[in-house]
């Protein structure tokens, strides 16, 4: 009771008017303060998670009073993970342990449920009975495996599904599918995946209708369950590749799929199942589909989101109730990216979520019959978007005539952006993800200093095509970098920027590129902060959890190729005679995407090289930092490290 008294009065302050101070270091590196808001299908309660003594706290709220019913925290190293309303009562939420050794948390599959009073609590499916006495959860058996909620089944008060990943030493497995009581744990094994670390599709009759993975050579595999087995879908496809199933269609006779087919970019296609047929619905000529949107009423497809400079929407059908609502939305919240994030049973009433370059994201609650729309809460209050900089998009023509995009943020409060300081802040992956029009805490922290920032979509970004994406490939260390490159010299030419002062920051794949755009253009950067990098792509076949991934080896012969020459001319290891920036090393001890052995095989070639440079080295942190206060050590590191060699007060 103590606790939940005291979350209130931490609501109560949150929901008070605040009074905004110039942003410090914490408000950007800080953690969410809300996150995960659902609403109970009958529109009665929220669920909320907070940070609470470092550790996730879900806290469920009467919506009327807006006064916590019920707080669901974990003793010891336990915290909550993600959630579900599973009818107007109960929820069914991950447990989680936060790691002693890493900054992370671990999830070992475990599911427990409670109602919103915090009454008939149950361990639903997992490896143990045993749990925290804290939050009286009764026993169930233990089952070696790491579930998901696969369906909720809305029509269903007492089942979900769940999908099952069994426990054995390899680094692949046959997912199950259980159908499981939220109140006694009672489980029944319906199915059992075609292929290793599958997911599934159910019908809007609640039945597993579609199984589909990659297999060891990252090709997709689609299977259909059909006369009490599982055939291969290879018909169904008709000739599209990357076939990825969406959505039934209302009468379960078609599907929504995403997949590649005529044109550069994947589209959406409905597939009629009997027939094969396929009919291309939405295509967009520059992107692929960024998101998709099923209703959670009738489970069909009705709305797909891309990302071509800013968020732009197309809808399967104008006409239907949830494309009205976020075409309303769209209007009521101008120049965000509107996400309907939770729902009522009958649609009315929804969970909103908004966000943009300046903003990190704020829920509303959209009485959909009366057209209100409420407030609820800011994802971070201490920072007012009114002081955030803009993130402008651009883009241009590379060396080999390519059109390139990408995004600028323009410090706030300058007469004209011209000739300022600025920082290239590659992505990650290299290949899958790209930048956004998002809200991005470090480089709008860069930017309350008056520093720009340039991010590139480069060659072998995710999002604008396959063969797009696949030009990236064996080209770590030329074209990708060639971009980078060249989209610093087009915010040079363009008077953004002074050419004089120009630092390159990036994390993963983005430390690699950090370091290496450098190498190739070494009269263009002052300095070089790579964080958490890959600097010998030999090493890349030997150390880290990629070569040990399922496909993982196949992915980085794809990509990289074996070639060892050529992979040594990629690595920033054995190229720092080109070097002539200062240079930032910043790694965790525990990563295992890019192991500290990357690290440290940097700091070899530097030594030898008698190079000089910093470094700093967290020795519970892995791939990134996932605790605030380090975030916070982080940022104010990198922060005076750029600004003293961009010369910048």
């Amino acid at each position: 009771m103590l606790r939940i008294l005291y979350l209130t009065c931490c609501l109560l302050v949150l929901f008070t008017t605040h009074t905004f101070a110039a942003p410090q270091i914490k408000d950007f590196s800080a953690d969410s303060e809300f996150s995960g808001v659902k609403i109970s299908p009958d529109g009665k309660h929220l669920g909320v998670i907070l940070i609470e003594d470092e550790k996730r706290t879900l806290l469920i709220l009467n919506l009327e009073s807006m006064k916590p019913t019920y707080a669901v925290k974990f003793s010891g190293d336990e915290e909550v993970g993600s959630y579900y309303w599973v009818n107007e009562e109960r929820v069914v939420l991950q447990k989680l342990y936060k790691h002693a050794q890493r900054e992370v948390s671990d999830y070992y599959g475990e599911l427990l449920a409670v109602n919103f009073d915090g009454s008939k609590s149950k361990y639903l499916f997992g490896y143990n009975s045993d749990t925290s006495a804290s939050t009286k959860i009764k026993s169930n058996g233990g089952i070696q495996a790491t579930a998901f909620v696969l369906d909720t089944l809305k029509d269903d008060k007492d089942d979900i599904l769940v999908m099952a990943y069994p426990w054995n030493k390899q680094n692949y497995t046959y997912t199950e599918v259980y159908r499981v009581d939220v109140y006694s744990g009672k489980r029944k094994r319906l199915t059992t995946s075609p292929v290793a670390n599958a997911g599934f599709l159910v019908d809007n009759n609640e039945n597993v209708r579609f199984s589909f993975a990659r297999d060891k050579k990252n090709n997709d595999q689609l299977f259909y369950y059909e006369n009490d087995e599982w055939v291969d879908a290879e018909r169904i496809k008709g000739g599209l590749t990357d076939f990825y199933p969406l959505s039934f269609t209302e009468d379960n006779k078609s599907i929504y799929a995403i997949a590649h087919g005529e044109g550069a970019t994947s589209a959406i296609y409905e597939v009629e199942l009997a027939t094969a047929k396929h009919k291309k619905i939405i295509q967009h000529d520059v992107v692929d589909p960024f998101m998709t949107w099923v209703s959670d009423q009738t489970n069909t497809l009705y709305a797909v989101e891309f990302e071509n400079g800013y968020p732009e929407y197309q809808f399967v059908d104008t006409e239907s109730a949830k494309a009205k609502a976020l075409q309303q939305l769209m209007a009521a919240i101008p120049d965000h990216r509107i996400r309907i994030v939770s729902e009522t049973v009958d649609g009315n009433t929804l969970i909103v979520m908004a966000m943009n370059d300046r903003n990190s994201g704020d829920y509303y609650l959209f009485d959909r019959k009366k057209l209100k729309l409420k407030f609820l809460f800011a994802e971070n209050a201490a920072l007012d978007p009114s002081d955030m900089s803009e993130v402008r998009p651009i883009s241009f023509t590379n060396r080999d005539g390519v059109t390139i995009h990408g995004y600028l943020t323009l410090p706030r409060g300058m007469k004209e952006h011209k000739n300022m300081p600025l920082v290239v802040n590659p992505h990650g992956g290299p290949h899958g993800p790209r930048d956004l029009w998002v809200f991005n805490s470090e480089n709008q922290l860069l930017a309350q200093s008056g520093i720009a920032v340039l991010q590139v979509n480069f060659r072998g970004s995710g999002g604008y095509g396959k063969a797009f994406e696949e030009s990236g490939y064996l080209a770590w260390g030329s074209k990708i970098q060639y971009d980078i490159i060249d989209a610093t010299q087009y915010v040079i030419d363009q008077g953004y920027a002074d050419k004089d002062r120009v630092c390159i920051s990036g994390g993963s794949f983005g430390g690699y590129s950090a370091l290496m755009s450098p190498m190739l253009a070494p009269d263009m950067f002052k300095c070089a902060v790579g964080v958490a990098g890959v600097y010998d792509l030999e090493q890349m076949y030997k150390t880290g959890d990629v070569p040990e991934s399922y496909g993982g080896e196949a992915y980085l012969e794809e990509v990289l190729g074996t070639d060892i020459q050529r992979l040594r001319e990629m690595s920033p290891t054995h190229n720092v005679n080109k070097l002539k920036a200062k240079v930032l090393l910043i790694h965790g001890e525990e990563d295992e995407r890019a192991p500290i052995e990357q690290f440290e095989a940097m700091e070899k070639a530097l030594n030898q090289a008698n190079y000089p440079f910093q470094k700093e080295i967290w020795k519970k942190e892995g791939h990134g930092f996932f605790n605030a206060e380090n975030r916070a050590k982080y940022y104010e590191i990198t922060l005076k490290f750029i600004k003293e060699n961009l010369n910048v007060k």
